[in-house]
């Protein structure tokens, strides 16, 4: 557990990129942890290497990226859980790709036309930058536990964990427009009701929440 919060504590976003090529031992690692997130979840997410058009657009350079020549595209059938989802299983990639020595940014709009295939029935949701950072980015302005959640000082500590978690978490534009609420040992998470990628969002900061206050120690409700 500490391993993972060490990985959420070290991963920050990162929109410029070295002209290294992602080593095949490490893609077939990526790829393998894909796979199976891809039987657990049913989603169809894909991770794709050297290519550069997806990100040599207006919208690339606006967002100010540099480099980006591999990403990772967050595809599944419609459903109404499917944004939440690929934020969920997106972030456990995510963090995999940090443990791997890769850096990574969450992509809304700034991006090109990808080259993922979804198939019929299926809708790519967002995309995810993937590949050697010139830095390793920065740490952001964080909301306070109160700010997010019914957390106090008689909370419980694996609560108190989980929020410091999710406070670590990446959201659209830094917005962090989200709220936990405890009662014993059910926790709820609901998202703010204004703001973009409000879902994707709850399902990242639900990831953090699990790894940091433990899954066993809580259920959803």
């Amino acid at each position: 557990m500490s391993d993972k919060m060490e990985t959420i504590r070290a991963r920050h976003s990162v929109r410029q990129y070295l002209q290294k090529q992602i080593p095949e031992g490490i893609r077939k690692e990526l790829d393998d942890y894909t796979a199976e997130l891809n039987r657990q979840s049913s989603l169809h997410i894909q991770i794709l290497y050297d290519e550069p058009e997806c990100f040599n657009s207006r919208m690339a350079h606006y967002g100010r990226f540099e480099n980006c020549s591999n990403y990772i595209a967050m595809i599944g059938k419609k459903a109404p859980d499917l944004e939440e989802k690929c934020g969920y299983y997106g972030e456990l990639l995510v963090l995999k790709a940090q443990e791997l020595g890769l850096n990574t940014c969450w992509v809304a709009l700034t991006h090109g036309k990808s080259k993922a295939a979804a198939a019929e029935g299926e809708t790519e949701v967002i995309i995810i930058s993937l590949g050697y950072g010139k830095t390793q980015g920065s740490t952001r302005k964080s909301k306070s536990p109160a700010d997010v959640s019914n957390a106090s000082s008689d909370s419980p500590e694996w609560f108190k964990k989980g929020i410091e978690a999710a406070l670590l978490a990446p959201t659209a534009v830094n917005q962090q427009k989200f709220r936990f609420t405890r009662t014993d040992n059910k926790v709820s998470v609901k998202p703010g009701l204004i703001g973009s990628c409000l879902k994707i969002d709850i399902g990242i900061v639900k990831c953090h929440f699990e790894i940091g206050a433990g899954r066993e120690n809580f259920e959803w409700i």
